[in-house]
């Protein structure tokens, strides 16, 4: 395709939403491509070396096609990003409000952690606008909150504060994994004993008693997906209260 044509194609499709393109009517294929082949692929670069790793002409080469090829589904990286966080939250199971709010709620927030922390790259990725499959997430939620006498800013309270503790608790969980990798760690306890002897002198200092004492008494330093329950409990507990639902 000519450039000068290439870029007027481009700017007619930055008029409106990937996501309204990818309605229209098919036009007859001219490769075997897909938004959702293009998405697998890039998603599976992603998972494997990192959103940074994921650019318009490694994928064309992950995918087996011409640099341009994906160009006729996609304006350039910001809405290929739409199409892979699309794809990682179409993953997401979601619960069908039968149980009740805080059933809903729970099972969400549980099932959301499972997906981010199988894409741990979509956490950095929350600039990006929204999809159909990550809409459906607080659609369901809300759903699930309608029928108690809460007002919509009220519900969407109750969902956003949900939500806000799944991500700063997955964001920790991924921090923690990229600094064992980083200093070369397999395990937590590998890095508890790298970081003995800092850890040692800060104690020392008589500062943190209550931390002392947590690192010599609790049971449950490993048990990531416990730590997130009880603290997931904690939030709904406090919701529940104050709301009196």
């Amino acid at each position: 395709m000519p450039s000068q044509e290439r870029r007027v194609r481009t700017e007619d499709q930055e008029h409106v939403s990937v996501w309204e393109r990818l309605g229209r009517p098919a036009p007859a294929p001219r490769t075997t491509l897909t938004p959702r082949r293009i998405a697998r692929a890039a998603v599976g670069i992603a998972d494997a070396e990192g959103l940074d790793a994921v650019t318009m002409r490694r994928l064309a080469t992950e995918l087996g096609v011409a640099p341009m090829a994906a160009y006729r589904y996609v304006t350039g990286k910001d809405e290929l990003i739409e199409l892979m966080v699309d794809f990682v939250y179409g993953e997401l199971e979601l619960p069908d409000g039968s149980e009740g709010w805080r059933t809903t709620m729970r099972t969400l927030a549980l099932r959301i952690r499972e997906v981010l922390l199988r894409h741990s790259w979509v956490t950095r990725a929350t600039w990006c606008a929204p999809t159909p499959s990550q809409l459906a997430v607080p659609e369901s939620a809300l759903a699930a909150l309608d029928g108690l006498g809460l007002d919509a800013d009220t519900a969407m309270a109750v969902y956003s504060t949900v939500t806000a503790y799944v991500h700063g608790a997955v964001d920790s969980e991924v921090g923690l994994t990229q600094l064992l990798r980083v200093r070369g760690w397999s395990s937590r306890e590998e890095a508890r004993s790298g970081l003995a002897s800092q850890m040692a002198w800060l104690l020392s200092t008589g500062s943190f008693p209550m931390y002392e004492r947590y690192i010599g008494e609790a049971d449950r330093k490993d048990d990531l997906l416990w730590q997130f329950e009880t603290g997931l409990d904690c939030v709904l507990d406090g919701i529940s209260a104050r709301l009196e639902i």
